[in-house]
């Protein structure tokens, strides 16, 4: 399997060198140079699979020539068997046509462990291979974090820096990033707002002179293709769930970094059977304005209770318009570069094919509390709030009663507390035994100015491995 640069410019990578690159060099993301894809009586095949083996059949096309079936196959094993539910990812029924996938039975609650657990896994076993000692950089509006840190504490040959904007995260969240110990982890609180983490990282993937000679460096955020990857198996879990391939599903998913939801387009891709991808936005609606006025631009950014979504630049949703133009990166390089200097608009062309798929809505803080409230009060069922915003525009989509709608839960409740006060909830929530003590630990972070060349120097002055 070979991977290629939305850009058009840098080199075609394989797998592995596309797990230590995250980001390319000519400032792209990598995307699969072609899909797998499995007709319907492949996927009805897979029913009643384990989430370990479903997951094998699914990610052994995107490794090929990196990673041996049987490694690969050991790898899923060991991630899964960490999570507290024997389904990994089990789905519950709150109405008629309404279903929730919950992700957050990982060990940080939250459904960015599917993809950051196998990748610490994944990064331990390459780099044992090769001998090579890499620097993790990432950022973090919540829940990437404390996973990126569980993944790949135990990775002697890592040191990890993760940024998250300071004051900005739920308690919850922060607490479980900060309370970690070792050596080689450091939790940066930059004196921002999470987009302008973000630019700090993409700026040091593009220029990385200020780390050691031969000290790679590895992305944890969804611009490293392996994220997306590892997130495309619960799409067709879920729809297995459901009967699929036999009947369509619809998938509502809370999303601002557009990583999560491009997952649910690949399985569409790759043959599932997908009526359509609802995009739920909070006030920070850029992916809202991109499907109702097909204008991409910046705003203000707003705090909201559901601070993951808290983004003004959807990063990976330059993969999808790379489809969506063609596959053409001179048009992609343009676009971006274009997008730097101010609000771009997208074609009519483009903008149909994304629309054959995608719609999209937009909650404010208000109907998220709402949508709590009602949720509990009709099948005492407790949402966060980003899983809030799914629900309320999986209930506004317009989808026929006879297409199962499954809204994508991605967090634990109890991570959000002020949210579920504020939906007249208080105490309902509470954190599951293994973090009941998590507000007694001692907390380690850095708070740090917003500036890069601040950031860079006290990455290079704290490299352990």
């Amino acid at each position: 399997m070979k991977y290629i640069s939305t850009r058009g410019k840098a080199p075609a990578l394989d797998f592995e060198d596309v797990l230590l690159a995250g980001l390319a060099a000519d400032g792209g993301l990598y995307v699969p140079e072609t899909l797998p894809t499995f007709s319907r009586e492949d996927i009805a095949a897979m029913s009643g699979l384990g989430y370990a083996d479903l997951a094998h059949r699914i990610i052994a096309p995107f490794v090929a020539g990196s990673i041996s079936e049987d490694v690969l196959r050991a790898i899923l094993h060991d991630t899964y068997a960490q999570f507290r539910h024997g389904a990994v990812a089990p789905m519950v029924q709150i109405g008629a046509n309404q279903w929730v996938l919950e992700l957050f039975h990982g060990p940080t609650l939250a459904f960015k462990d599917f993809a950051l657990q196998l990748l610490g896994r994944l990064l331990d076993y390459v780099l044992k291979r090769e001998h090579r000692k890499v620097v993790i950089l990432g950022a973090t509006s919540g829940d990437t974090g404390s996973a990126a840190i569980e993944g790949c504490r135990h990775c002697d040959n890592i040191d990890i820096f993760i940024l998250h904007p300071h004051n900005r995260v739920s308690e919850v969240q922060r607490r479980q990033m900060t309370t970690v110990s070792g050596d080689n982890i450091h939790n940066l609180a930059i004196q921002g707002n999470f987009d302008d983490c973000q630019s700090m990282v993409k700026a040091s993937f593009g220029n990385r002179t200020f780390l050691p000679d031969g000290r790679g460096l590895v992305a944890v955020n969804s611009i490293n293709w392996a994220r997306i990857m590892a997130q495309i198996v619960y799409y067709f879990h879920a729809a297995l769930s459901l009967g699929g391939p036999v009947r369509p599903v619809a998938f509502s998913v809370p999303t601002g970094n557009f990583g999560d939801i491009f997952a649910g387009y690949l399985a569409s891709r790759m043959g599932l059977p997908v009526e359509r991808l609802i995009i739920a936005t909070n006030r920070n609606d850029v992916l809202h304005r991109v499907m109702t006025q097909s204008a991409y631009g910046r705003q203000p950014l707003a705090q909201t209770l559901s601070p993951s979504m808290d983004i003004t630049v959807s990063s990976n949703f330059e993969r999808l318009l790379f489809d969506l133009y063609g596959r053409d990166g001179a048009v992609i390089d343009d676009l971006m570069r274009r997008f730097d200097e101010g609000k771009i608009h997208f074609s009519e062309t483009a903008m149909t094919r994304a629309r054959a798929l995608f719609s999209s809505h937009s909650v404010n803080d208000e109907s998220t509390c709402g949508q709590i409230a009602t949720t509990w009060r009709e099948s005492e069922y407790l949402l966060d709030p980003h899983r809030a915003l799914g629900v309320n525009a999986a209930l506004h989509s317009g989808i026929p009663v006879t297409i199962p709608v499954i809204s994508l839960a991605t967090a634990h409740p109890a991570k959000f507390p002020q949210a579920i006060a504020q939906a007249g909830l208080e105490g309902v929530a509470r954190l599951p035994p293994h973090l009941a003590d998590l507000f007694e630990r001692t907390e380690r972070l850095q708070v740090l100015s917003n500036d890069l060349a601040g950031v860079q120097a006290f990455i290079a002055a704290n490299i352990n491995a």
